[in-house]
């Protein structure tokens, strides 16, 4: 394999793994519908802020959400929206493994 390809595909799964934990994807829904401070999500995903805050430094290191500061605030938005369309596709397999299991569990 070529080292650019190589290069694209480890980039692919760095994003991939960022947002591979329950929280991060929580995250990435609630930053779905609006930015939010640090101190919504961490109401909304039930943890403490210093780990609700290392998930947010994750996915902003991987290129999925920025942020802005306004004043003793820091808010979060998604950097690109697009990250959406990979959970229909998610959606889709779990749709479609959860149908295959109960055509087999018929037989």
């Amino acid at each position: 394999m070529d080292t650019h390809r190589y290069a694209v595909l480890t980039a692919r799964a760095g994003i991939l793994k960022a947002m591979a934990h329950p929280a991060r994807l929580l995250i990435i829904e609630e930053l779905a519908r609006q930015e939010r401070c640090v101190a919504e999500l961490t109401e909304m995903v039930g943890l403490d802020v210093s780990t609700v805050s290392k998930h947010l430094s994750r996915l902003k290191t991987a290129g999925i959400v920025t942020s802005e500061r306004r004043g003793a605030q820091v808010y979060y938005s998604l950097r690109v929206p697009c990250v959406l369309n990979f959970f229909g596709c998610v959606e889709a397999v779990l749709r479609s493994t959860a149908e295959e299991h109960q055509r087999l569990a018929r037989y």
